[in-house]
Protein backbone atom coordinates (compact mmCIF):
# COMPACT_ATOMS: atom_id res chain seq x y z
CA UNK A 1 0.00 0.00 0.00
CA UNK A 2 1.11 2.87 -0.72
CA UNK A 3 0.50 6.58 1.56
CA UNK A 4 1.19 9.28 0.59
CA UNK A 5 1.26 12.70 2.77
CA UNK A 6 0.63 16.37 1.65
CA UNK A 7 -0.55 19.62 2.51
CA UNK A 8 -1.70 23.07 0.31
CA UNK A 9 0.22 25.07 2.39
CA UNK A 10 3.78 25.07 4.11
CA UNK A 11 3.83 24.56 7.89
CA UNK A 12 1.39 22.50 8.49
CA UNK A 13 2.74 19.70 10.47
CA UNK A 14 3.29 17.46 6.83
CA UNK A 15 5.98 15.76 8.22
CA UNK A 16 5.60 15.26 11.63
CA UNK A 17 2.16 13.14 10.44
CA UNK A 18 4.26 11.10 7.89
CA UNK A 19 7.18 10.24 10.08
CA UNK A 20 4.98 9.58 12.92
CA UNK A 21 2.59 6.88 10.61
CA UNK A 22 5.63 5.26 9.16
CA UNK A 23 7.03 4.75 12.90
CA UNK A 24 3.97 3.49 14.33
CA UNK A 25 3.36 0.73 11.74
CA UNK A 26 7.63 -0.14 11.89
CA UNK A 27 6.40 -3.44 12.50
CA UNK A 28 5.51 -4.21 9.05
CA UNK A 29 7.56 -3.76 6.46
CA UNK A 30 7.87 0.05 5.91
CA UNK A 31 9.59 2.54 2.97
CA UNK A 32 9.89 6.10 3.68
CA UNK A 33 10.08 8.73 0.40
CA UNK A 34 11.53 12.14 1.56
CA UNK A 35 9.85 13.69 -1.61
CA UNK A 36 9.55 17.65 -0.53
CA UNK A 37 13.46 17.44 -2.13
CA UNK A 38 13.87 21.43 -2.26
CA UNK A 39 13.75 21.14 1.75
CA UNK A 40 14.16 17.22 3.08
CA UNK A 41 13.90 17.17 6.67
CA UNK A 42 11.94 14.10 7.39
CA UNK A 43 16.31 12.61 8.22
CA UNK A 44 16.09 15.39 11.49
CA UNK A 45 13.79 12.56 13.14
CA UNK A 46 14.38 9.35 11.46
CA UNK A 47 17.96 9.85 11.73
CA UNK A 48 18.71 7.02 9.22
CA UNK A 49 22.04 5.68 8.14
CA UNK A 50 22.52 6.90 4.90
CA UNK A 51 24.83 4.05 2.88
CA UNK A 52 24.03 5.28 -0.47
CA UNK A 53 24.27 8.54 -2.22
CA UNK A 54 23.51 8.78 -6.06
CA UNK A 55 23.43 11.70 -8.39
CA UNK A 56 20.44 12.04 -10.55
CA UNK A 57 21.14 13.95 -13.86
CA UNK A 58 18.70 15.14 -17.05
CA UNK A 59 19.62 15.28 -20.39
CA UNK A 60 19.86 18.14 -22.09
CA UNK A 61 20.89 19.00 -25.69
CA UNK A 62 24.29 19.59 -26.85
CA UNK A 63 24.36 21.55 -30.04
CA UNK A 64 26.79 20.48 -32.70
CA UNK A 65 27.05 23.92 -34.47
CA UNK A 66 29.14 22.22 -37.70
CA UNK A 67 25.91 20.06 -38.61
CA UNK A 68 23.11 22.24 -37.83
CA UNK A 69 21.92 24.68 -40.50
CA UNK A 70 19.92 26.52 -38.04
CA UNK A 71 16.46 26.08 -39.20
CA UNK A 72 14.63 26.62 -36.11
CA UNK A 73 13.07 23.47 -35.41
CA UNK A 74 14.22 22.43 -32.35
CA UNK A 75 13.48 25.96 -31.23
CA UNK A 76 10.06 25.67 -32.17
CA UNK A 77 9.26 22.38 -30.67
CA UNK A 78 10.67 23.50 -27.21
CA UNK A 79 7.77 24.46 -25.06
CA UNK A 80 9.74 25.83 -22.09
CA UNK A 81 12.25 28.03 -24.62
CA UNK A 82 15.42 25.81 -23.55
CA UNK A 83 16.51 26.84 -26.96
CA UNK A 84 17.10 30.11 -29.13
CA UNK A 85 18.38 30.01 -32.41
CA UNK A 86 20.02 32.89 -34.17
CA UNK A 87 22.35 33.63 -37.09
CA UNK A 88 24.87 31.06 -37.21
CA UNK A 89 24.48 30.25 -33.78
CA UNK A 90 22.20 28.20 -31.12
CA UNK A 91 21.82 29.23 -27.38
CA UNK A 92 21.28 26.66 -24.58
CA UNK A 93 19.98 27.95 -21.58
CA UNK A 94 20.09 24.49 -19.65
CA UNK A 95 17.96 25.24 -16.40
CA UNK A 96 15.37 25.67 -18.87
CA UNK A 97 15.04 22.52 -20.38
CA UNK A 98 12.77 19.87 -18.89
CA UNK A 99 15.05 16.79 -20.71
CA UNK A 100 12.14 15.77 -22.81
CA UNK A 101 14.32 14.87 -25.72
CA UNK A 102 12.04 16.70 -27.98
CA UNK A 103 14.54 18.78 -29.85
CA UNK A 104 17.27 15.90 -30.52
CA UNK A 105 14.48 13.39 -32.00
CA UNK A 106 13.17 16.67 -34.42
CA UNK A 107 16.57 17.77 -35.88
CA UNK A 108 16.27 17.17 -39.12
CA UNK A 109 19.94 17.42 -39.39
CA UNK A 110 20.77 15.03 -36.19
CA UNK A 111 23.05 18.13 -34.94
CA UNK A 112 21.64 17.49 -31.29
CA UNK A 113 22.96 15.09 -28.55
CA UNK A 114 21.90 14.75 -25.16
CA UNK A 115 24.59 15.37 -21.92
CA UNK A 116 23.46 14.80 -18.55
CA UNK A 117 23.42 18.05 -16.00
CA UNK A 118 23.21 17.02 -12.60
CA UNK A 119 20.09 18.61 -10.50
CA UNK A 120 20.29 16.73 -7.11
CA UNK A 121 21.27 13.93 -4.92
CA UNK A 122 19.20 11.15 -3.98
CA UNK A 123 19.68 9.48 -0.68
CA UNK A 124 19.58 5.71 0.24
CA UNK A 125 19.70 3.77 3.87
CA UNK A 126 17.84 2.80 6.86
CA UNK A 127 15.91 4.26 9.98
CA UNK A 128 15.30 1.01 12.05
CA UNK A 129 13.74 -1.15 10.11
CA UNK A 130 11.98 1.46 7.89
CA UNK A 131 13.93 1.55 4.57
CA UNK A 132 14.59 5.16 3.95
CA UNK A 133 15.04 6.84 0.53
CA UNK A 134 15.13 10.71 0.18
CA UNK A 135 16.23 13.50 -2.40
CA UNK A 136 18.28 16.84 -2.49
CA UNK A 137 17.83 19.12 -4.51
CA UNK A 138 21.35 21.27 -5.50
CA UNK A 139 20.82 24.17 -4.27
CA UNK A 140 19.16 27.01 -7.16
CA UNK A 141 17.80 24.29 -9.09
CA UNK A 142 14.21 25.05 -10.78
CA UNK A 143 13.04 22.01 -11.15
CA UNK A 144 12.22 19.17 -8.65
CA UNK A 145 10.03 16.96 -10.98
CA UNK A 146 12.76 14.76 -12.66
CA UNK A 147 14.14 14.05 -8.84
CA UNK A 148 10.92 12.88 -7.17
CA UNK A 149 10.29 10.88 -10.20
CA UNK A 150 13.53 8.88 -9.89
CA UNK A 151 12.97 8.62 -5.70
CA UNK A 152 9.78 6.84 -7.22
CA UNK A 153 11.32 4.86 -9.30
CA UNK A 154 13.98 3.59 -7.27
CA UNK A 155 11.30 3.01 -4.52
CA UNK A 156 9.84 0.77 -6.70
CA UNK A 157 12.58 -1.06 -8.00
CA UNK A 158 13.10 -1.97 -4.20
CA UNK A 159 9.71 -2.57 -2.80
CA UNK A 160 7.90 -5.48 -1.81
CA UNK A 161 4.68 -5.64 -2.80
CA UNK A 162 3.41 -6.32 0.99
CA UNK A 163 5.14 -3.34 2.07
CA UNK A 164 3.96 -0.48 3.20
CA UNK A 165 5.09 3.18 1.52
CA UNK A 166 5.33 6.42 3.21
CA UNK A 167 5.54 9.44 1.03
CA UNK A 168 6.37 12.97 2.57
CA UNK A 169 5.45 15.07 -0.95
CA UNK A 170 5.98 18.65 -0.95
CA UNK A 171 3.63 21.36 0.25
CA UNK A 172 1.37 23.21 -2.21
CA UNK A 173 -0.57 22.09 -5.38
CA UNK A 174 2.19 22.45 -8.09
CA UNK A 175 3.81 19.31 -10.14
CA UNK A 176 6.56 18.67 -7.36
CA UNK A 177 3.30 17.39 -5.71
CA UNK A 178 1.44 15.40 -8.34
CA UNK A 179 4.51 13.83 -9.04
CA UNK A 180 4.95 12.60 -5.47
CA UNK A 181 1.44 11.43 -4.99
CA UNK A 182 0.34 9.99 -7.96
CA UNK A 183 -0.25 6.60 -7.99
CA UNK A 184 -0.88 6.52 -3.89
CA UNK A 185 -3.58 4.36 -2.60
CA UNK A 186 -4.18 6.79 -0.21
CA UNK A 187 -3.14 10.39 0.18
CA UNK A 188 -3.36 12.02 3.96
CA UNK A 189 -4.12 15.96 3.64
CA UNK A 190 -2.90 17.83 7.03
CA UNK A 191 -4.07 21.42 7.59
CA UNK A 192 -4.56 23.39 10.65
CA UNK A 193 -7.79 25.34 11.48
CA UNK A 194 -6.89 28.79 10.13
CA UNK A 195 -8.21 30.53 6.98
CA UNK A 196 -5.01 30.08 5.17
CA UNK A 197 -5.61 26.36 6.19
CA UNK A 198 -8.87 26.18 4.90
CA UNK A 199 -7.59 28.14 1.51
CA UNK A 200 -5.26 25.32 0.73
CA UNK A 201 -6.65 22.22 1.93
CA UNK A 202 -9.62 23.51 -0.79
CA UNK A 203 -7.28 23.53 -3.41
CA UNK A 204 -5.51 20.59 -2.38
CA UNK A 205 -8.85 18.32 -2.34
CA UNK A 206 -9.37 19.72 -5.63
CA UNK A 207 -5.89 18.13 -6.91
CA UNK A 208 -6.73 14.79 -5.30
CA UNK A 209 -10.18 14.63 -6.86
CA UNK A 210 -8.82 15.41 -10.65
CA UNK A 211 -6.41 12.14 -9.75
CA UNK A 212 -8.65 10.02 -8.53
CA UNK A 213 -6.85 9.31 -5.40
CA UNK A 214 -8.37 8.80 -1.97
CA UNK A 215 -8.35 10.89 1.14
CA UNK A 216 -8.82 12.10 4.49
CA UNK A 217 -7.92 15.19 6.75
CA UNK A 218 -5.46 15.48 9.71
CA UNK A 219 -6.26 18.88 11.77
CA UNK A 220 -2.88 19.64 13.58
CA UNK A 221 -3.19 22.29 16.10
CA UNK A 222 -6.52 21.40 16.70
CA UNK A 223 -7.79 24.06 19.05
CA UNK A 224 -6.26 27.15 17.75
CA UNK A 225 -8.33 29.44 14.71
CA UNK A 226 -11.82 28.45 14.39
CA UNK A 227 -14.02 25.62 13.08
CA UNK A 228 -14.31 25.90 9.80
CA UNK A 229 -11.93 23.30 8.23
CA UNK A 230 -14.52 20.85 10.37
CA UNK A 231 -17.69 22.70 8.48
CA UNK A 232 -15.59 22.51 5.28
CA UNK A 233 -15.48 18.16 5.45
CA UNK A 234 -18.76 17.63 6.61
CA UNK A 235 -20.07 19.68 3.74
CA UNK A 236 -18.19 17.58 1.57
CA UNK A 237 -17.93 14.13 3.37
CA UNK A 238 -14.24 14.31 3.92
CA UNK A 239 -13.24 12.00 6.79
CA UNK A 240 -11.37 13.65 9.43
CA UNK A 241 -8.62 11.08 10.32
CA UNK A 242 -7.17 12.54 13.46
CA UNK A 243 -6.42 15.47 15.43
CA UNK A 244 -3.76 16.77 16.87
CA UNK A 245 -4.33 19.33 19.55
CA UNK A 246 -2.27 22.95 19.67
CA UNK A 247 0.21 21.76 22.59
CA UNK A 248 3.21 23.33 23.53
CA UNK A 249 4.74 19.61 24.48
CA UNK A 250 4.29 18.65 20.83
CA UNK A 251 6.12 21.80 20.01
CA UNK A 252 9.04 20.96 21.90
CA UNK A 253 9.31 17.62 20.86
CA UNK A 254 9.69 19.07 17.23
CA UNK A 255 11.87 21.73 18.20
CA UNK A 256 14.10 18.60 19.78
CA UNK A 257 13.63 16.60 16.78
CA UNK A 258 11.54 13.60 18.84
CA UNK A 259 8.76 12.31 16.70
CA UNK A 260 5.51 12.63 18.80
CA UNK A 261 4.98 8.81 18.78
CA UNK A 262 8.04 8.40 20.40
CA UNK A 263 8.18 11.83 23.36
CA UNK A 264 3.99 11.33 23.41
CA UNK A 265 2.95 6.86 23.68
CA UNK A 266 -0.42 7.65 23.41
CA UNK A 267 0.04 8.87 19.82
CA UNK A 268 1.45 5.44 18.93
CA UNK A 269 -1.76 3.67 19.20
CA UNK A 270 -3.70 7.11 17.72
CA UNK A 271 -1.51 6.80 14.73
CA UNK A 272 -1.95 2.97 14.41
CA UNK A 273 -5.67 3.13 14.72
CA UNK A 274 -5.93 6.16 11.52
CA UNK A 275 -3.82 3.34 9.36
CA UNK A 276 -6.20 0.70 10.14
CA UNK A 277 -9.28 3.73 9.45
CA UNK A 278 -6.99 4.45 5.77
CA UNK A 279 -7.40 0.84 5.06
CA UNK A 280 -10.89 0.47 5.38
CA UNK A 281 -11.32 4.03 3.26
CA UNK A 282 -9.34 2.98 1.00
CA UNK A 283 -11.33 -0.85 0.48
CA UNK A 284 -14.46 0.98 0.32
Amino acid sequence: MIVSVASGKGGTGKTTVAVSLALSISEEEVQFLDCDVEEPNASIFLKPQIEEALPVSIPVPRIDQEKCNFCGKCAEVCAYHALAVLPGKVLVFPHLCHGCGGCSLLCPQGAITEVGREIGTMEIGRSGDIEFIQGRLNVGEAMPTPLIRAVREEAKKRRNPAAVTVIDASPGTSCSVVEAVKGSDFCILVTEPTPFGLNDLILAVEVLRKLGIPFGVVINRSGMGNDKVDFYCQENNIPILLRIPFDREIAVLYSQGIPIVQGKKEYMERFRGMMDHIKELSRA
